[in-house]
């Protein structure tokens, strides 16, 4: 399990185990927080083709699905 402090997601690294549409780098481009310091919003990049997708920031503490850092 990967452990992430929300408070760092932004700009942080991440690679899919399995690629998503061709793409496995992605790049954390976007984090809002609502009222109680919660994560209302995470949005991902594809490096190669910059396409953005909204995530729930809880699926890249799942390591089947997500490594940090680009491997």
């Amino acid at each position: 399990m990967n452990r992430i402090n929300p408070k760092k997601l932004l700009n942080s690294k991440w690679t899919a185990v399995q690629p998503l549409n061709k793409q496995k780098h992605f790049l954390v481009t976007k984090v809002k927080f609502d009222e109680d310091g919660e994560v209302s919003l995470c949005l991902i990049e594809a490096v190669l083709t910059r396409k953005q997708s909204i995530i729930d920031w809880r699926e890249l503490t799942d390591h089947k699905v997500w490594l940090q850092g680009w491997k």
